[in-house]
Order: structure tokens, then C-alpha cells, then sequence
């Protein structure tokens, strides 16, 4: 069975802070591309920042990510992943029109329930590495919820409770499946 699990959803949804619970409890993590991508673009003054070049941004996210589904192929148990292939994809084909979207989410699938952290303006903040607002946090949760059904991927709506509730809420439903 894959147990390639993806968390997604509305930017400032808790995704982050989900993974270091879930990574608290002992599971294998694999942290978002894009503010791997952020982190290593402003220590070395790189231009491939969603507010500098987003192309660039996403297209160095699509490598990340297929780097880091290979790597968790082998690996036992469930393995998390804070956004992925999919998320870097979309935003791609969203921004340039190229279908690359359907290519690579066929050859990097992930388990078959997607988990949908949903806009949550009580939670929202910016900071270094998320400049962009609410509105568009919430444009891109909108197009992804589109996006993984037509994948053929199950779509699970986080609920907005405490992140220890949630993490049991993510093991409970893999538990029963």
C-alpha cells in the first residue's frame, strides 16, 4: 500500500506545525518544498522566490519534490509530506499554461486521500517566507480542491481544532484504511 501521505490545502492552514507534531510522534516528515526553496533563495540572494520569479520558484519546487518522493519510496511506514509534487505542478501549469500537471502526477502518485488543511483566517500570518495574502492563499487552496479529485485522488478536509486533534484525526482515518 502507499503510504506516501500528502498534507495540502490553504497556505497558513497549519500544515507546518501538523508535520512537527506528526514528526513529534515519531513519523518520517518531509518538509514543504517551497519554503526549503525560500529559506536556500534568501541566504544566497537567489531570484527563484515566489515574489521575484514564481516561474522559477516552481519549477526548482517540481524538482524538490520529485527529488523527495523518490526518496521516500523505499522507506517504511507512512511517510508525510508538507505539499508536493502536485502543489509544484499545479502552480506551474497554473502560471504558464504548460500541462505538466497530469505527466508528472501520473508518474508520482501519493496515497490515495489527500488531507485539506482549509482556509482558517484566524491562523493566517505572513512572514519572511510567505508574503502573499489571504486572498491568495485562498485562490490556490480553491484550485487545488479542484485539482486532486480530477487526479483521481480522495479529498479529507482537515477540521479546525488543536493540531494534536488533527494529527489523531490524519492517523485515525490511515488506521481504518
Amino acid at each position: 500500500m502507499n503510504r506516501l501521505v500528502l498534507i495540502s490545502g490553504c497556505s497558513g492552514g497549519g500544515k507546518s506545525t501538523l508535520l512537527a507534531e506528526l514528526g513529534r510522534r515519531g513519523h518520517t516528515i518531509v518538509e514543504e518544498p517551497g519554503r526549503r526553496i525560500v529559506k536556500q533563495e534568501l541566504a544566497s540572494d537567489g531570484a527563484a522566490l515566489p515574489w521575484v520569479d514564481t516561474v522559477a520558484f516552481a519549477r526548482r519546487a517540481i524538482g524538490t519534490a520529485v527529488a523527495d518522493h523518490a526518496a521516500a519510496r523505499g522507506k517504511a511506514g507512512c511517510i508525510f509530506f508538507d505539499r508536493g509534487l502536485i502543489d509544484a505542478a499545479s502552480a506551474l501549469q497554473h502560471l504558464t499554461g504548460e500541462p505538466v500537471l497530469e505527466r508528472l502526477s501520473t508518474a508520482h502518485r501519493y496515497y490515495r486521500s489527500v488531507f485539506l488543511t482549509p482556509p482558517w483566517p484566524e491562523i493566517y500570518t505572513t512572514d519572511r517566507e510567505r508574503r502573499h495574502g489571504f486572498e491568495e492563499a485562498v485562490a490556490e487552496y480553491e484550485r487545488l480542491s479542484a485539482i486532486y479529485p480530477a487526479l483521481g485522488y480522495d479529498l479529507v478536509v482537515l477540521p479546525k481544532t488543536s493540531i494534536a486533534e488533527r494529527a489523531d484525526f490524519i492517523l485515525d482515518r490511515l488506521d481504518a484504511n
